[in-house]
């Protein structure tokens, strides 16, 4: 067979999305799984202030419940900011952003308290000022789709 007998194989929308994004930039892989493990980490701490309330001895065993419940609730927002950076949705991006802003404060406590916090405060801190970098980065913010302002209605 001559090269003009052979087909060519149709593109699937799965490999032309593929082949139009290129692969993932190392950037956003890591952005997510920071987003990630700080996700896991909110999961771990939560579960742990939920089960010391339940069957340990807390002073006030309402308020260990309630918070080991709200750190699981809000570990979903990293949970799924994650997930929609590792699939280059450009929504994630705003979650993820919040995520490492809301634990800038949090870190900045941390730092301040006379405790073993203080090293994770500084790591805390640390990782939520990669993950911005990671974020607003220009690679990022074109592997994710997303234009600057001024740009909404004009094609790539």
């Amino acid at each position: 067979m001559s090269s003009e007998q052979t087909p060519t194989p149709t593109p699937t929308p799965a490999t032309a999305t593929a082949e139009e994004t290129g692969p993932r930039p190392g950037r956003l892989t890591a952005a997510a799984a920071i987003a990630a493990l700080e996700g896991l980490a909110l999961v771990v701490g939560g579960g742990w202030m939920l089960v010391e309330g339940l069957t340990g001895h807390p002073d006030d065993r309402t308020s260990a419940v309630t918070g080991g419940v709200t750190l699981i609730v809000l570990a979903l927002l990293p949970l799924l900011a994650a997930r929609g950076l590792i699939a280059r949705r450009g929504w994630s991006r705003g979650p993820a952003v919040i995520t490492q802003i809301m634990a800038l404060p949090v870190a900045y406590n941390m730092v301040r308290a006379d405790s073993l916090a203080v090293p994770a405060g500084i790591v805390l801190g640390v990782v939520a000022v990669t993950a911005l970098v990671l974020l607003v980065n220009p690679t990022t913010t074109q592997a994710l789709g997303i234009r600057g302002p001024g740009n909404a209605g004009k094609q790539p």
